[in-house]
């Protein structure tokens, strides 16, 4: 929904703040609505059949958009968020994933999007630029003692281990501790806007 609605962007990219401002103002639906392809929807402006879909058997040939084996889902439950917000720091982001998962920025390098295959990933990179957003799902710690972030990437189950990745906390990891976003997950629309003001780099 997020990107056939362009609700922050577009599979080449977008702005995160925005896609919590949707969920703020109209609201998300379930990932089971509809799967995500990984291709910008030009034919249509978010219509209902691009916000939640149930699909008959069997799949469309390749070209072929599938939608005549298809038909639109309208009474399904919308996810909000009452208030969203700038997290950074270790600390405020173990907070904040009580709550949920929280969307990152990161740096990331032909090493990290290329080589990674899984374990605890650290990489020293000396101008930090953020230029890829993920979620941080949880965080833990080695029997030796070494805390790490559990992200989940958006580039498939190919990459990494099944499209997850585990990144060193507190140093060497891409920057991934100073740009984050966190939202109060609610079933309820809030009837305010939202005040709280969104730092981005």
């Amino acid at each position: 929904m997020v990107v056939n609605c362009y609700a922050g962007g577009s599979c080449n990219g977008g702005n995160p703040a925005t896609v919590y401002e949707f969920a703020h103002d109209h609201g998300l639906v379930h990932g089971s609505c509809m799967n995500y392809v990984a291709y910008n929807n030009v034919d249509r402006d978010c219509a209902d059949i691009d916000v939640c879909r149930d699909c008959t058997w069997p799949p469309p040939p390749p070209g072929d958009d599938g939608l005549d084996g298809c038909r639109a889902i309208t009474d399904y439950t919308r996810y909000y968020i009452s208030e969203y917000y700038s997290v950074k720091g270790a600390d405020q982001m173990k907070a904040e994933l009580l709550n949920g998962p929280i969307s990152c920025g990161i740096h990331v390098t032909d090493n990290f999007e290329w080589n990674y295959d899984g374990g605890i990933y650290e990489e020293d990179v000396q101008f930090l630029f953020l230029n890829h957003e993920i979620s941080v799902i949880g965080y833990g710690t080695t029997d030796e003692g070494q805390e790490y972030w559990i992200g989940r990437n958006s580039w498939g189950t190919y990459w990494g281990d099944y499209g997850f990745f585990y990144m060193n906390m507190h140093e060497n990891n891409l920057g991934i501790e100073r740009n984050c976003v966190a939202g109060v997950p609610t079933y309820e629309k809030p009837a305010a806007t939202n005040t709280t003001q969104i730092v981005t780099e």
